[in-house]
């Protein structure tokens, strides 16, 4: 790609942030657009595995990662009601010669916060809301909410489940409400009274789990999901106020050790888990204008914890093959051949949730690296 091409990223999310970073160092010019009026420290934890902060690295991301949030020691599956050890999976550094990279857990505030020092200052604009994408003869032209309009040569859509980049190329559809839902909590560890609890534990219920895990290295913060089947989601919100007794009660039954977790938690929302069905599609093919990343083009359900992984790699490979090829069509083509088989796995893995509930080979997606795996040939 010819190196004064004008490249809009839409969200300034993980993968968003990931491929403005990579292709600015490589001579592009680009702008990232965030809805948001600004990164706010709100929101959820966030796993990164060693295939993400291998390829954070390259951005000179790693020490801010670990410095914000904790280097975890160990990730245990445990069974609901006997509190067996169903797994136990050691981060030491023998491990993290083995994979490349740390697994580090932190606040996704605290994550926005980082990865901001990997692009370019004063080329992320806040408070801008895509709602019309349109292709002008030589460019496409992009229209926001706060009446800005902006023209751009390629156009990446890293806006998430709800993008609207995906519905330009798709047409208007409306994600799909899996039937479940997300307790979500983050508490000063202060309020677990001494009680020790491992960097990370995933309880194992028979249609649901809670995972909590610290959020910085100092052990002072925890963050635990919890996710519960849902017969429906009929608000209009992306998330809703809940209490401490609720997300006690919907797991009544689990191992005291869970129950002691839980009462210590202060300040709880539930959120919908939504969903789309698979589309390979990911760019406009020929035209070689707009293409999608992350959850905008395969939405991954959280219980693998893979969607910022799988964003993290898109940016790297996407940007990789907009480096490699002079016609952004051939790149595309390269990035969707590159991508698609792994996501695939990654998406039937997290669906049937099993990922590290046993005894599990993590080789081949941890020790994965975006930076230098190979290209598929187009």
């Amino acid at each position: 790609m010819h190196r004064k091409a004008r490249i809009a990223v839409i969200g300034a999310g993980l993968g968003g942030l990931t491929v403005a970073g990579f292709l600015q160092r490589a001579g592009f010019t680009v702008n990232v657009y965030e809805q948001a009026p600004t990164f706010s420290r709100i929101g959820a934890g966030i796993i990164l595995s060693a295939n993400v902060t291998k390829v954070l690295r390259r951005l000179g991301l790693e020490e801010g990662l670990i410095a914000a949030g904790i280097k975890s020691q160990s990730y245990v599956s445990r069974a609901w009601d006997t509190g067996e050890v169903m797994a136990e999976f050691v981060f030491d550094q023998a491990s993290e010669r083995r994979y490349g990279g740390p697994y580090v857990h932190i606040h996704r505030g605290d994550l926005h916060a980082v990865l901001e020092r990997g692009v370019a200052p004063r080329t992320i604009a806040f408070d801008h809301q895509l709602v019309e994408l349109t292709p002008e003869r030589n460019a496409m032209r992009l229209v926001f909410s706060n009446g800005e309009t902006v023209e751009a040569d390629i156009v990446i859509g890293a806006d998430g489940i709800r993008s609207r980049v995906r519905d330009y190329l798709l047409g208007p559809e409306l994600p799909q409400f899996v039937g479940a839902t997300a307790f979500r909590a983050i508490f000063p560890a202060a309020r677990l009274n001494g009680f020790k609890i491992p960097d990370c534990t995933k309880w194992w219920g028979p249609d649901r789990h809670c995972l909590p895990y610290y959020l910085t290295g100092r052990r002072d913060e925890v963050y635990a999901i919890g996710v519960v089947p849902a017969a429906a989601w009929d608000s209009e919100e992306t998330s809703v106020p809940s209490t401490r007794s609720q997300y006690l009660q919907s797991f009544a039954g689990f191992h005291a050790d869970l129950q002691r977790v839980l009462e210590a938690v202060d300040g709880v929302t539930l959120w919908p888990i939504f969903d789309r069905k698979r589309n390979d599609t990911w760019s406009d093919g020929p035209s070689g204008r707009v293409v999608l990343l992350g959850d905008a083009c395969h939405p991954m359900r959280p219980f693998m914890a893979a969607g910022g992984a799988m964003a993290v790699e898109d940016a790297a490979i996407l940007s990789r093959c907009l480096d490699k090829f002079d016609q952004s069509a051939e790149a595309f083509r390269c990035y969707e051949a590159t991508r698609i088989p792994r996501v695939a796995d990654v998406q039937r893995i997290s669906l049937e949730n099993t990922w590290m509930r046993g005894p599990t080979d993590t080789d081949w997606f941890y020790c994965y690296d975006a930076c230098t795996a190979p290209l598929a040939a187009v």
